[in-house]
């Protein structure tokens, strides 16, 4: 998401979460999000409509102000605009295709790796031109490892997680009771699922995968994946589509349902925390909270507890195949920063002791090895997998190559430039908190703030 003055650090920009008022006009990607424009010092901004999943306007342009009159002549185009960018098949279609190809000899089975689509025979003649492999029965299993994985850092970037890290959420869900996994975001925790139950070696688990990237539906029946945006809640299969959450989420024959969601990195933490408080409300049926299981990077821990307050961030480190440097094994500052945020009782998820965890008897959780208790602050401080250290002049613990500067009156990098510290709030000036200009930037590196004034807040 772009506005004309994207580098100009005079206005700022925070989401306005939906209150059931008049219905967003729609991208591709389904309903937009409103957002605020803000200057520096005002109280008051204007708003515009953009797109929910893309940050970059080259990914997806559409642009409203709020207050614009849209012609007739406009929403018809934008319409036809928006049915265009659709996936070419339904989601029935992708079923009714899927089981046509299963059923053909394995030296007819194709996949197109340029147009990441099955082939039917009839089919094979327009991609003559294309590359195409053959595919197996395994192959089929796995489609996280067919597809091509996506990956525009501003928009769909798709990280997988690595074997070791999918089996020990899987593990850990099936160790806890939970016979139902949500799957947002998360393909390859999907697949497992279904191999593990192809070996009937372990209690059956169903599973359902809500995934932007509809290239999946041609793998799985329309009770295993809808086509689905994070972002803004949006079924791109309608009614229907939401119909099968509503059952999924069902609990029947003392069948647990968790959900466990892996957002892109670089999505706002507000929009997110907003749907999957809806899915939450969804299920609800009393006044227990759905067990959610959330994978996100370690420094946006303030804003997602901000948007939902019952997580607890755990020590667990999540690697993944295809990203050059969330990878486990490494150390210092080369481990992957990818944390588990959870309702879920931190006592209840036994970290592995062969990896590098350990139990805190005081904190009564699992911890990394190195995140050793500090008696001063009663906690297990450390949050990068590094061993911190306690401030007594700050009153807390905090990273190891940090030192007390007296000209801030805080603890910060050596070479930090003085006085940077003390920089309120965007829109304020006020000391006592901070906003930072630009949602976009700061807020998506994942630094602290505290927004200004009234704060909205998603519960699960």
């Amino acid at each position: 998401m772009d506005v004309t003055e994207e580098h100009d650090d005079s206005f700022g920009i925070e989401v306005v979460l939906p209150d059931g008022g008049k219905p967003a006009p729609c991208c591709p990607h389904g309903p937009t999000l409103l957002f605020e424009k803000v200057a520096k010092g005002s109280k008051e901004g204007r708003r515009f409509y953009a797109c929910s999943a893309c940050r970059d306007r080259k990914d997806c342009s559409f642009f409203q102000w709020e207050d614009d009159k849209v012609s007739e002549a406009r929403l018809l185009a934008r319409e036809a605009d928006n049915k265009s960018k659709q996936p070419p098949f339904t989601q029935q279609e992708y079923c009714n295709r899927f089981r046509k190809f299963a059923s053909l000899p394995l030296d007819e089975k194709k996949f197109c790796q340029d147009c990441q689509v099955l082939l039917l025979p009839a089919e094979l003649s327009a991609h003559s031109a294309h590359r195409s492999t053959a595919v197996s029965a395994a192959q089929l299993r796995r489609p996280s490892v067919l597809l091509r994985p996506l990956d525009n850092k501003k928009s769909n970037a798709q990280y997988l997680f690595t074997d070791r890290s999918a089996h020990f959420l899987l593990d850990t869900l099936a160790a806890l009771g939970y016979r139902k996994v949500l799957c947002v975001g998360t393909p390859r925790l999907q697949e497992l699922i279904k191999l593990r139950n192809l070996e009937q070696k372990h209690e059956p688990m169903k599973s359902l995968l809500l995934d932007i990237d509809f290239r999946y539906a041609q793998f799985y029946s329309q009770d295993e994946f809808c086509h689905y945006n994070m972002f803004n809640n949006h079924f791109f299969g309608g009614e229907a589509s939401s119909a099968v959450l509503k059952a999924f989420l069902r609990e029947s024959d003392g069948e647990k349902v968790v959900m466990v969601a892996d957002p892109p990195f670089g999505g706002l933490v507000k929009p997110l925390a907003h749907s999957f408080s809806l899915i939450a409300q969804t299920w609800k049926t009393s006044d227990v909270e759905l067990p959610v299981m959330w994978i996100f990077p370690y420094f946006f821990e303030p804003r997602i507890q901000e948007g939902l307050p019952s997580l607890t961030m755990l020590d667990y480190q999540v690697d993944y195949d295809n990203h050059a440097l969330y990878k486990h094994g490494k150390t210092g500052r080369k481990q992957s920063p990818v944390r588990l945020f959870t309702n879920i009782s931190p006592r209840d998820v036994v970290l592995p002791k062969e990896e590098g965890y350990r139990f805190c008897s005081v904190c009564d959780r699992y911890v990394w090895s190195l995140n050793k208790h500090c008696a001063k602050c009663n906690l297990c401080p450390s949050k990068d997998g590094r061993e911190w250290k306690h401030c007594s002049t700050c009153g807390k613990c905090v990273k190891p190559s940090w030192k007390h500067c007296q000209s801030c009156g805080r603890c910060a990098l050596p070479d930090h430039p003085c006085g940077e510290g003390k920089e309120g709030c965007f829109n304020c000036g006020s000391l006592k908190h901070k906003q930072k200009p630009r949602e976009s930037g700061a807020a998506r590196r994942g630094k602290k703030s505290t927004l200004c004034g009234p704060k909205q807040r998603v519960i699960l």
